[in-house]
């Protein structure tokens, strides 16, 4: 039997703005998710899915995984008839990349089940065509946090080339509050909505894209010299900027203010947006576990766990 993980991750910076080449800044969690591979007499293949999940999202997202394995299974050139078991502590739901994480283990799986001897970057490559199921045409950025873990600055190549990634160290791990709207989105549902509005409305929207471009690079800066409260101060203007893409929502602005009122030194949405997941910064044990209480006692459901780790 093949074994394999992937990362879950958690966009700090530049979500839909890095499918128009700009940078973005993720980091991996320490949940992933896990899959077992072994051959079977079965047409294609089996799965057996024990992820949790938001209420709703592996019926909502079924079509979507069933071409992401799909197309992992083809681009590794996988012939036999396989069962395929996932598992795992990261749960699926939007904007934690958990369909990169479960392309990123399903392709380590195969590798190990199948002998093949595949490094990273061409396992990072299978995730790559596994994201394409949900996404159409992905950024990159997930599968590729989902396969290299850690704290990664990220620039997709429009032209067809190698992307650029540049692994980052911080001086140390530092606690987030993950919070989930209990919505989930279709991330090419929301990035088409994105590129039809940038299409429509350029003289709004470009200037936008403009704004975060110098975000991004003061967000580097700040990370790298450890400055939290800058860290904090780019999420919230980040958050804004999103929101005049129109991809946050109610219940990600009210989980956004709930966090700020209770201390974190930022939070934004994470992720598609319109539903999913919000990120608040909350270095510490004490603050994490203030602002997680006060979401959770507005009835969200909420994640404790860390950047800049693995």
């Amino acid at each position: 039997m093949g074994e394999g993980r992937g990362f879950g991750k958690t966009i700090l910076f530049g979500e839909h703005f890095v499918v128009y080449g700009l940078p973005a800044i993720a980091s991996a969690l320490g949940s992933t998710t896990t899959a077992k591979v072994e051959k079977a007499d079965v047409q294609g293949y089996e799965l057996i899915d024990n992820r949790p999940e938001t209420p709703g999202y592996k019926e909502r997202k079924k079509k979507e995984y069933e071409k992401l394995i799909e197309n992992v299974i083809n681009f590794m050139g996988v012939k036999e008839g396989i069962r395929i078991t996932l598992g795992g502590k990261l749960v699926a739901a939007s904007g934690v990349g958990a369909s990169a994480a479960c392309a990123a283990s399903l392709a380590r799986a195969i590798n190990d089940e199948f002998q093949m001897n595949w490094d990273d970057d061409k396992i990072n490559e299978a995730a790559y065509e596994g994201e394409k199921g949900p996404h159409g045409t992905p950024s990159g950025i997930d599968n590729t946090a989902a396969v290299f873990g850690g704290l990664l600055r990220f620039k997709k190549n429009l032209e067809g080339g190698p992307n650029t990634i540049e692994k980052m160290q911080i001086r140390e791990p530092v606690e987030i509050v993950l919070a989930d709207s209990g919505k989930t989105s279709s991330t090419k549902e929301v990035v088409d909505d994105v590129r039809k509005l940038k299409e429509e409305k350029p003289d709004e929207i470009n200037p936008v894209f403009e704004e975060y471009k110098s975000l991004a690079e003061e967000a580097r800066k700040a990370l790298i010299e450890f400055d939290l409260q800058k860290v904090g101060q780019l999420m919230n203007k980040n958050h804004g900027l999103l929101q005049k893409i129109t991809v946050s929502n109610s219940e990600l602005d009210e989980m956004v203010g709930i966090a700020r009122d209770n201390g974190a030194l930022g939070a934004k949405l994470t992720g598609t947006g319109r539903g999913g997941l919000m990120q608040a910064l909350t270095p510490g044990k004490e603050l994490q576990k203030k602002v997680a209480k006060a979401l959770e006692e507005k009835g969200y459901a909420v994640f404790r766990t860390k950047i800049g780790g693995n």
